[in-house]
């Protein structure tokens, strides 16, 4: 699924083929491998802090750790966790979640930095979140961490049927090189009639994710596995919540704007392709990364199926196999399908949940959609900003210590 980090945590259920040939005679058989490893985390009946005599953040005292839990743990709720372990004084963090790496759907995305457009937010926020990524990303690929956090710059060509309404978007000086196709260059896709150069970033989850879990907890963080039914639960073991569960936000959350859209690829072994070529309707493109290609795809909002469907898949590889024909020499090809969190406009923002006299300070980090590891450091950051602010009125309005 085209670059989309955030999407809900799922089993990552997939078909694998030695080879395109041997793809129609294997179709008819419906049954899946299961792709999931254990992990080995620990999985507590006691979150940290329970046993501590503090029964509501009004009796924190100024000099007190200020225990922050976020909860998913996909890009957004560990890159937002590390974010916080760095900006967010005198403070712990703990990430919560029912699924890891490689099982949730951040595991699955293409990973490319080609951002979209959300309705609701200002072009200028999003052109912010969107250069602070590729920023944090461009200092990884050119350091000597680019193999483990699975970082790479890819260069190649965004093409388009008719001319865009819009022919420079809002990330073109973000990128780089970019610059329109030239009329040699287009001679290679003769049913498109303009294209985009560029060079821009691939940053791969099933590397990145476990890259961002060695930095959490190299910085003192606990990664514990739970499932939150109700974010009160976390009352009063811990001060803050980050809200990090992606489309798990419709009953933690009560979110009705936010839904799934559903994205199905393909993984091949294609070598010789090193060229991105991605159409600009954003259903068809071709990601070269590491380990593999990435082909694609589908956008199907409010579909919350998981398996993978055969039909679309041969739709993808024809689509595909049209813009770069040497795909049909392509082998070991796995099916693979998550759920885009999507919603008009990213919801960033703090709220405080009051049941009777307690009080939970939240701060909502979701709703990325395609965009999430485009966007995610972006948002991370103002996340992890946000958290202070929070962390700075419980201080302010705990009892002052006498001198």
């Amino acid at each position: 699924m085209e670059h989309a980090g955030s999407w809900t945590g799922s089993p990552l259920i997939y078909h694998a083929y030695k080879s395109v040939g041997e793809i129609p005679d294997l179709w008819q058989d419906r049954g899946f491998v299961n792709q999931k490893e254990k992990r080995g985390l620990p999985s507590m009946d006691r979150l940290p802090g329970d046993q501590q005599s503090c029964s509501s953040t009004d009796e924190m005292r100024p000099m007190d750790t200020v225990r922050i839990a976020a909860v998913g743990a996909g890009v957004m709720g560990l890159s937002t966790a590390v974010c916080i372990s760095k900006l967010v004084p005198r403070c712990s963090i703990t990430v919560i979640s029912d699924q890891f790496t490689p099982e949730t759907t951040s595991d699955v995305a293409a990973g490319m930095l080609i951002p979209p457009v959300y309705p609701d937010t200002p072009i200028h926020k999003q052109k912010q979140w969107f250069k602070e990524t590729f920023d944090h990303l461009f200092a990884i690929a050119n350091s000597a961490e680019a193999k483990d956090a699975g970082v790479l710059l890819v260069s190649g060509w965004q093409i388009f049927r008719s001319i865009p309404t819009e022919e420079v978007p809002f990330w073109s000086d973000v990128v780089l090189g970019f610059r329109n196709m030239t009329e040699d260059e287009l001679k290679k896709f003769p049913q498109h009639v303009f294209g985009q150069a560029f060079t821009t970033l691939k940053c791969e989850g099933p590397a990145y994710l476990p890259w961002l879990e060695k930095r959490l907890k190299g910085s003192g963080g606990l990664i514990l596995t739970r499932r939150i039914e109700d974010l009160w639960e976390l009352h009063p073991s811990f001060d803050i919540v980050v809200n990090c569960s992606g489309l798990g936000s419709r009953q933690l959350a009560g979110d009705p704007k936010i839904f799934p859209v559903r994205g199905q690829v393909l993984k091949v072994q294609a070598p010789w392709v090193k060229h991105f070529i991605r159409d600009g309707s954003g259903l068809t493109y071709i990601y070269p990364g590491i380990s593999n290609v990435t082909l694609g795809g589908t956008r199907q909002k409010g579909d919350w199926n998981l398996s993978p469907d055969a039909e679309i898949s041969k739709g993808i590889l024809s689509r595909c196999c049209a813009l770069e024909p040497s795909l049909r020499g392509a082998c070991d090809i796995r099916e693979k399908v998550g759920l885009r969190p999507s919603r008009p406009g990213v919801r960033l923002e703090k709220e405080l949940l009051a049941q009777g006299s307690r009080r939970l300070p939240v701060v909502h980090h979701y709703g990325h959609g395609s965009g999430g590891i485009a966007m995610h450091w972006g948002t991370a950051l103002e996340a992890a900003r946000l958290v202070s602010e929070c962390a700075q009125a419980l201080r302010t309005r705990a009892p002052k210590s006498k001198l």
